[in-house]
């Protein structure tokens, strides 16, 4: 059965219509398909929603929903970036718009009370560097607690559905500045993931960066899917697609890493709700 929750369509940084993913995913034999574009955030930016969009977006959503509930199950989902004090909280956007499900995300990183964020996504490894100097003089110990306190700060603020490339902090340090198996590295992620299991989340398993080649392991990587298993947390094998053709790529491979390390099953999102299914 494939399926893939994490879609973004030209409404955010997609590229093609909501359509478009929805063809290629009845091309491909999908089972379901949810959009999840990124929540509108209070300041100029070239990757989110714009604001008097948003209610377009789940019109559009909710539009396709009925027109191919023959051959697609789809959900109208949003990621949402959580930067303290300054994005809104998802329970205020669950009020207003018919959304199915979150799945929250951090892609820039605040520094304490300072206005400057530490950008650790987008296509160029200089914005990562040049953002870790400038907004935590370059001390990448501090950035990388400062980037799972802010995912534990969203978990207990906003309480997603699923905690979005848990490690995406990774993807541009390549072992520069710090090994993943550090002691103080692992112990943040040990108490994340606590909280995941504490508060009964989802932790997707992120294939982008593998097919986009800007990481040499999912998100989040062999270590940490480790303790997620061990921990009972439940995982949902999701692309970040940006274009229609992206929708199922390093699917296989992340099926057959979680075999390998012991996993049975992901989940699904259902009309009914949350549905455990065998991993194949």
């Amino acid at each position: 059965m494939n399926f893939n929750l994490h879609t973004h369509t030209n409404y955010s940084d997609g590229s093609s219509s909501p359509e478009d993913y929805i063809k290629e995913a009845i091309r491909q034999g999908f089972d379901t398909l949810g959009f999840s574009d990124h929540a509108p955030v209070p300041f100029d930016n070239n990757f989110a929603i714009a604001k008097d969009k948003l209610q377009e977006y789940c019109d559009t959503i909710s539009r396709l929903k009925t027109a191919y509930s023959s051959g697609l199950k789809i959900f109208l989902g949003l990621e949402t970036d959580y930067i303290p004090l300054i994005t809104v909280p998802t329970v205020e956007i669950g009020r207003n718009y018919p959304i199915d499900y979150f799945i929250g995300s951090v892609h820039l990183v605040k520094n304490g009370n300072h206005n400057a964020l530490w950008f650790i996504d987008g296509p160029e490894i200089e914005i990562y560097d040049e953002g870790l100097i400038s907004v935590f003089g370059g001390r990448i110990r501090d950035a990388v607690t400062a980037y799972y306190h802010q995912i534990m700060e969203m978990i207990l603020s906003d309480q997603p559905d699923i905690i979005g490339h848990l490690d995406k902090v990774k993807m541009y340090n390549r072992n520069r500045y710090f090994r993943e198996d550090e002691p103080w590295y692992e112990k943040l992620v040990d108490e994340v993931l606590d909280l995941v299991r504490e508060k009964g989340l989802t932790v997707e398993v992120n294939t982008r960066g593998i097919y986009k080649k800007r990481s040499d392991s999912l998100f989040p990587g062999p270590g940490i899917l480790k303790k997620i298993n061990r921990l009972n947390i439940p995982v949902i094998i999701s692309s970040d697609a940006h274009k229609p053709q992206e929708i199922s790529l390093g699917f296989e491979e992340a099926r057959k890493t979680l075999s390998e390390l012991g996993f049975g099953s992901t989940w699904l999102k259902t009309a009914e709700g949350w549905k455990e299914i065998p991993l194949g």
